[in-house]
C-alpha cells in the first residue's frame, strides 16, 4: 500500500473495492438464462399465438368444407391460446425468482458480503428451484418436441407442392400430379370423416403460393426456435445452480456457513 493523505481519493478506492465485489457477485450465467428464458418464451408465446390463428384459417378454408369438422380443432386452438397467456405470466415471474435465487446462490458461495452466508433454509429453497426447474426442462422438452409437428406438416406440404411444380413443368398430363395429396386428416388436424380432408394436384400447388401459408409456416418455424430458447435458458440455468448448491452443502458439512 501507499501513503494517501486526500480523502476523497481514499473514498474513491473504498467505492471502486465496493464496486467489484458487486460485480463479482452477479450470477452472470443466471443473468443470461433469464434473459435467453424471456427472449424464448416471447418468440414461442407471440408466434405460436398467431400462428394458431393462421392455422385456423388455413385448415378451415381448404381442407374443411362443413365447420362441424373443425370444432374439435378450433377448441382446441382457442384453449391453447389462453395456455400461451398463462405460460407467458407464469415465465415472466418464475425468471425473477431463478434470478434473485442466482444471485443469493453466487454471493453466497463466493462469500463476497461480511454477513451474507447461507443457510438451510436458503439451501432447501435453492434445492426446491431446482427441482422444480427439472421438471419444467422436461415438460419444455415435451413442447419443444410438439412444435415440431405443425413445421413437419408444412414442410411436407411445400416440399409436396415442389414436387408438383416439377411435374406441371415436365409433364403436360394433369394425372401425372392429381393424385399427389396433402391429408390433413394423417396429422389429427381433423377427423377421418371429414371431407375433403386432403387437396391433391394443383390445387395444393396453389395453396402453398397463397401468403396464408407461408405466413403460418414462418411462425411455427420461429415457435419452434422460441421453445428450442426456452429449454436452453432452463438448462443453461441449471448448470450454475447445482453447482452453487454443491458447494453450498460440502461448506455447510464443513461447518462453513
Amino acid at each position: 500500500m501507499f501513503p494517501v493523505k486526500q480523502h476523497w481519493l481514499c473514498k474513491a478506492l473504498g467505492c471502486y473495492d465496493c464496486c467489484i465485489r458487486c460485480i463479482g457477485a452477479v450470477p452472470y450465467p443466471s443473468l443470461v438464462a433469464t434473459l435467453l428464458c424471456y427472449a424464448g418464451v416471447a418468440l414461442f408465446c407471440g408466434c405460436g399465438h398467431e400462428a394458431l390463428a393462421q392455422t385456423e384459417v388455413l385448415v378451415e378454408t381448404y381442407f374443411a368444407r362443413d365447420p362441424q369438422d373443425f370444432d374439435v380443432m378450433a377448441s382446441f386452438i382457442k384453449y391453447f391460446q389462453f395456455v400461451i397467456y398463462g405460460l407467458a405470466s407464469f415465465f415472466f415471474l418464475y425468471g425473477i425468482l431463478l434470478l434473485a435465487e442466482g444471485f443469493y446462490t453466487t454471493s453466497a458461495v463466493k462469500q463476497t458480503f461480511g454477513e451474507f452466508r447461507s443457510t438451510q433454509c436458503g439451501r432447501c429453497l435453492s434445492l426446491t428451484f431446482i427441482i422444480v426447474t427439472y421438471i419444467l426442462a422436461f415438460i419444455w422438452l415435451a413442447v419443444f418436441a410438439f412444435t415440431a409437428i405443425p413445421v413437419f406438416f408444412l414442410f411436407n406440404m411445400e416440399h409436396t407442392c415442389h414436387s408438383i411444380n416439377i411435374l406441371a413443368e415436365t409433364t403436360p398430363s394433369i394425372n401425372q400430379h392429381s393424385w399427389i395429396c396433402m391429408d390433413a386428416r394423417q396429422y389429427g388436424l381433423l377427423p377421418w370423416d371429414a371431407m375433403p380432408g386432403k387437396s391433391c394436384g394443383m390445387t395444393l400447388a396453389s395453396i402453398c403460393k397463397t401468403s396464408e401459408f407461408h405466413t403460418t409456416y414462418d411462425l411455427y418455424i420461429a415457435t419452434f426456435a422460441g421453445a428450442g430458447v426456452t429449454l436452453l435458458a432452463l438448462i443453461l440455468y441449471l448448470i450454475p445452480t447445482t453447482y452453487n448448491y454443491a458447494v453450498l452443502r460440502f461448506l455447510g458439512r464443513k461447518g462453513i456457513r
